[in-house]
């Protein structure tokens, strides 16, 4: 591809370059090739802008920078980040054009608001790719994932397989490190949701405030906008926004209201129409609305929307009911953040016979702040804690307890430390009394666990759970 086929503005480019030919374009400086474009792009560790002459060595046909390097063969742009998403959407042929995106963004629920949109949607004729935490999907196939919002080349590679698949529509989890990080390049969204905001990444953003307004740079690059108005944070967005917008909530354009909630399921007022849903809790029924939401603004109708909605299965590790053959009942879910413990734990008490016991650790080299606050939710509902690791990473497990212990200083609660997790899923199982429902929490659809210098080894709790039966029997 000729350099001057990539840029959408041709007067950055020096005229004797106009007619070269790119081979690959990177931003990364271990991936130069002979005549590639090197875009060069500062990070938090390494400017890019540092090994531009060593590119042009390297056999690079031109580099992009942000401020003259007195190079022959350099391009200056104003932003180099927002360039290189533009690039690498020309690179393959503006994908991003060609089928309708919805996003969907907060700190809880965007996992479960984008599957059940996809399935609704898949339900109705439509084939729908998904980028999301767990896993990305291109209709049925299912492909692996490292980023919530995958890197700006590799999304773009993503959205062309989706397109030459035959995907019409993309549903995709929008982190804020997405968009902070502008990794979504020239994406614009037919619809996009907000969903909550708690305290998560605090480690990258620092503050609430940054982090809401990353979140908030979603809101403008879409056409309309669900917002979750009983989110203190959704009736900010809601006022500050100026795209077409929609509240979900208690009130709003798609008022809700809890029926019943138990194990097998779920019933709800939805615009006076009663719902139900194999999905449990009530936090699943502001998920539900969300996405009834978006389906209606895509255009769908009642008798599309409402048999899917009823009929979809809810996301693996998310309120998952792991089967035991016990009297007691095994509950995994992905909870990781304060409220999100907190929400699940409150919610399952309320179909709990017996005790309410929840299992959960906190990640190493992660936010220290939320490891108290999420033994302080975890407290709040639950009758008994034991307290275990998650991923410890480069950190001692032991350690990442002791800051977990400090929230419970003031409470009563009964725990038990044990802190490898397999040792503590048996201990669980084997403690539980008729009643009890155990909460793995934590894990959710991951099936490894991370230790020092990111080694990852084999751990899916529903295996975990069902070794530990067998050598209870």
């Amino acid at each position: 591809m000729k350099l001057s086929d990539l840029f959408e503005n041709n007067d950055s480019i020096p005229a004797f370059l106009a007619d070269t030919e790119i081979t690959a374009i990177t931003d990364d400086s271990r991936k130069i090739t002979e005549g590639c474009l090197y875009i060069c792009i500062k990070g938090e560790k390494f400017d890019g802008h540092t090994a531009a002459a060593q590119a042009l060595q390297s056999g690079a046909a031109a580099v992009v920078t942000d401020h003259d390097l007195n190079l022959e063969k350099q391009i200056i742009v104003k932003d180099t980040r927002d360039c290189y998403g533009q690039l690498c959407a020309a690179w393959f042929g503006h994908p991003e054009r060609k089928m309708k995106f919805i996003g969907v963004t907060g700190t809880n629920g965007k996992t479960t608001i984008t599957t059940v949109i996809k399935y609704i949607l898949t339900a109705n004729g439509h084939k729908v790719g998904l980028i999301g935490t767990i896993q990305n999907e291109i209709g049925n196939e299912i492909l692996h994932t490292d980023n919530t919002t995958p890197m700006t080349f590799d999304l773009m590679r993503l959205y062309d397989q989706m397109y030459q698949a035959g995907c019409d529509t993309v549903v995709m989890e929008v982190s804020s490190f997405g968009l902070i990080q502008k990794r979504i390049g020239l994406t614009h969204f037919d619809i996009a949701v907000f969903t909550n905001l708690t305290q998560d990444h605090l480690d990258y953003h620092k503050t609430m405030e940054n982090y809401y307004q990353a979140k908030k740079m979603l809101f403008s690059v879409c056409d309309k906008a669900v917002i979750n108005t009983d989110d203190d944070y959704g009736k900010r967005l809601y006022q500050e926004i100026r795209c077409e917008k929609y509240a979900y909530g208690s009130e709003g354009d798609y008022a809700y209201q809890p029926i019943s909630v138990k194990a097998n399921g779920t019933a709800f007022f939805l615009n006076q129409q009663n719902i139900s849903m194999r999905m449990t809790g009530y936090f699943n029924i502001a998920n539900a609305s969300a996405a009834y939401a978006v389906c209606d603004l895509y255009g769908l109708n009642n008798s599309q929307i409402l048999p899917a909605l009823q009929a979809c299965p809810g996301v693996r590790g998310r309120c998952e009911v792991i089967p035991t053959g016990k009297e007691f009942s095994v509950i995994c879910d992905y909870a990781h953040t304060p409220d999100a413990l907190e929400n699940i734990l409150e919610n399952v008490k309320l179909y709990t016979e017996h005790e309410l016991i929840c299992l959960f650790g906190c990640g190493g080299n992660r936010d220290k702040t939320k490891r108290p606050l999420m033994a302080q939710a975890a407290a709040k509902f639950a009758d008994k804690l034991i307290i275990t690791s998650d991923n410890p990473r480069d950190e001692d497990p032991e350690a990442i307890i002791s800051d977990i212990l400090t929230g419970l200083e003031n409470t009563d609660t009964p725990y038990e430390i044990v802190t490898d997790r397999r040792q503590a899923i048996a201990y669980a199982l084997k403690t539980a009394q008729p009643g009890d429902v155990i909460v793995l929490a934590g894990k959710g659809h991951e099936d490894y666990q991370i230790f020092a210098n990111n080694y990852h080894t084999h751990f899916d709790e529903r295996e975990v759970v069902a070794q530990a039966l067998k050598e209870l029997d």
